[in-house]
């Protein structure tokens, strides 16, 4: 195993209450009803418009305020992003773990990519990233494989030679397209069961990821 990449939001980062939080706003702005913090949950992992769209598609907001509402939302989010985000318990401690195994990381997410960037350099862990891939950096996003492939070949190894590291049904259906090996954690962001999910290991805290990486080699 020479390179780990991670999914972003319910993978390294708790990012939700800062979504909600854009969601509320803009919501509230527009003199629509709120939605709770679970329902908005429900429907990350597929990207910021596809996310605003079951926003509209819940509340019953003709679907021509789409673009307009995506729009206002990113603004939002824009000035919400890291104040309530937090890493998973672990994360840095794991992230420098696997540095000095001299495993090379990336990222591969649906959040756009701006955003991406913004909260690892806010949250102290962009170092360890020198790939990052958005969900508006390419043509396609996930569970489309070539975001994941393309994070792959931007760090210099072969599918292979990685695992992609995720907590969603969209992360692990982007990597069975990939045929890339999938780690599956627990206390993300998922709807199904996990032995719904196809996964080759899965851990619930990341002070287990690198031991139970080491395992697949």
């Amino acid at each position: 195993m020479k390179a780990a990449v991670f999914d972003l939001d319910g993978t390294l980062i708790h990012s939700l209450p800062d979504i909600h939080a854009a969601i509320a706003s803009v919501l509230q702005a527009e003199g629509l009803p709120p939605l709770d913090i679970q329902t908005v949950g429900s429907f990350v992992g597929n990207g910021l418009p596809r996310l605003v769209e079951l926003v509209i598609e819940e509340i019953g907001v003709n679907p021509s305020r789409l673009d307009a509402m995506t729009e206002q939302v990113q603004a939002q989010y824009k000035k919400e992003n890291g104040r309530l985000t937090r890493t998973y318990r672990g994360v840095e401690a794991c992230l420098a773990n696997l540095a000095d195994q001299n495993l090379v990381m990336g990222i591969c997410t649906n959040k756009p990519e701006e955003p991406a960037r913004d909260i690892v350099h806010h949250l102290g862990i962009a170092r360890y990233f020198p790939v990052i891939i958005g969900g508006d950096t390419l043509q396609h996003r996930k569970p489309d494989p070539a975001p994941l492939l393309e994070t792959i070949a931007r760090l210099n190894v072969s599918p292979s030679e990685a695992i992609f590291v995720g907590d969603s049904e969209v992360d692990a259906a982007t990597a069975a397209a990939a045929s890339v090996p999938f780690a599956l954690y627990t206390e993300g962001y998922r709807k199904s069961q996990v032995s719904e999910l196809p996964h080759d290991l899965v851990f619930d805290h990341f002070d287990h990821l690198p031991a139970k990486l080491a395992s697949l080699e």
